[in-house]
């Protein structure tokens, strides 16, 4: 499917192949469009879709053309419209992918196409920017083990030391579940028991019979309509424990779904790159432009944590390119260089990338609270400021850990039980 941005983009097509070549900048947007977060690719269209029009669809003095290449969050899927995008349609920049095995992937890909750049949509998966990293390949948002930073700490001052989990069973939710983990076993809380669910399940009823009842809290690692579909099956079965979200879990995309399931999660902490409240005028300013661009039967109450993560990555690279005036040549040599050097500001303050072209920047701790009008939305009750990409640890510490997995942080070694 493919997405003009633009009357004058359009104009651009008319003109003859050369013109069009020298004038134009075509950008491949790699976006699941279906499976668990297809709400959440929407959202990320849009936000591409708000960076571009708040410049005119213009970057680097060139007109910017968008192709858009849906994928359903598997690695298999995004490498195939990667290669199309690519090969066919000549896309110059892709911009993508959404899911945390699909940016693994693309990690790889990326190492086969030098001379091209892929700039990340919103995939959190550690390995991506931390295992043998593509030079070519640029994350302006936080992985998902960033994003689970404070969350354990919080939980054990709430008094929530003994806690159950169920995540799902694939690099993101390793890595998700990872970031939370450490802070809450070096808090010294006990994880009893680690539950691992596919991807796009749809009966949950087995791992529910086997959470423990003897617990203070059940930590949840799903996003997207595979936490609609445990909490409707939760709430179904009786339980009620208290309930812990992953960064993904109480998203925008679920909070504004359809139903009461999601009602269980009031008064649910949680931790990640966003806080609806979040009083920065940058932040309020996006909000108020998002609402603004889109008919409210056409977008989420506020941005999700998708969006923002495609919005954040459209910024880096209009920025980038504007600062090298739209040279791609040599392999795209300088602006791979400006990428890296990057400074960019957006509405989650200034984000520049370390060694690996990764960023660092602030995490959100927030509680899930009913508003006046019966809808849901997430409250700060915690930050945490300059989170690394080794969680504060040294390179050597942080590797010592092992990667993400259904075993991995051991959580004894951190201190905790």
């Amino acid at each position: 499917m493919k997405r003009l941005i633009g009357a004058a983009t359009a104009l651009a097509l008319m003109l003859p192949g050369a013109a069009v070549a020298q004038d134009t900048i075509k950008i491949g947007i790699l976006v699941a469009t279906e499976g668990a977060f297809a709400a959440g690719g929407a959202d990320g269209i849009r936000n591409v879709e708000l960076a571009l029009k708040q410049v005119g669809n213009m970057a680097g003095g060139k007109k910017i053309e968008t192709v858009v290449a849906p994928t359903d969050t598997t690695p298999a899927t995004a490498t195939r419209m990667a290669r199309k995008l690519i090969e066919q349609d000549k896309v110059d920049i892709i911009l993508g992918p959404l899911s945390g095995s699909e940016g693994i992937a693309m990690r790889d890909y990326a190492k086969t196409i030098p001379d091209k750049t892929v700039i990340n949509g919103i995939s959190g998966a550690l390995e991506t920017t931390w295992v043998d990293p593509a030079p070519n390949f640029f994350r302006f948002n936080l992985d998902g083990a960033q994003w689970g930073s404070g969350l354990g700490e919080y939980v054990v001052k709430k008094g929530w030391k003994k806690v159950a989990s169920v995540s799902a069973d694939y690099s993101f939710g390793y890595t998700n579940f990872l970031g939370f983990a450490v802070g809450f076993c070096k808090a010294g809380g006990e994880l009893v028991e680690r539950l691992w669910v596919p991807l796009g399940s749809s009966d949950y009823a087995g791992v529910i019979a086997k959470l423990p009842d003897d617990v203070d809290a059940i930590y949840l690692g799903m996003g997207g309509t595979d936490s609609i579909n445990f909490l409707n099956q939760y709430q179904q079965a009786g339980g009620k424990a208290k309930l812990i979200g992953g960064s993904i879990m109480a998203d925008p995309t679920v909070l504004s779904s359809k139903g009461k399931a999601k009602d269980a999660l009031i008064g649910t902490p949680t931790s990640g790159w966003l806080a609806n409240d979040n009083p920065a005028p940058e932040w309020q300013a996006y909000i108020k432009a998002y609402q603004e661009a889109f008919p409210a039967d056409k977008r989420l109450p506020s941005p999700s944590l998708f969006g923002v993560g495609y919005h954040v990555n459209a910024l880096a690279m209009i920025a980038a390119l504007n600062e090298v005036k739209g040279d791609l040549s040599d392999g795209h040599k300088k602006f791979h260089a400006a990428l890296s050097k990057l400074k960019v500001k957006t509405p989650l303050g200034e984000i520049s990338l370390n060694e690996n072209r990764q960023a660092s920047g602030s995490v959100f701790v927030t509680e899930v609270s009913a508003n006046a009008d019966g809808t849901l939305s997430n409250k700060m009750v915690g930050r945490v400021d300059n989170v690394t990409q080794t969680l504060g640890m040294t390179a050597d510490q942080f590797r010592a850990m092992g990667l993400p997995s259904r075993t991995t942080p051991d959580c004894k070694a951190l201190g905790g039980k």
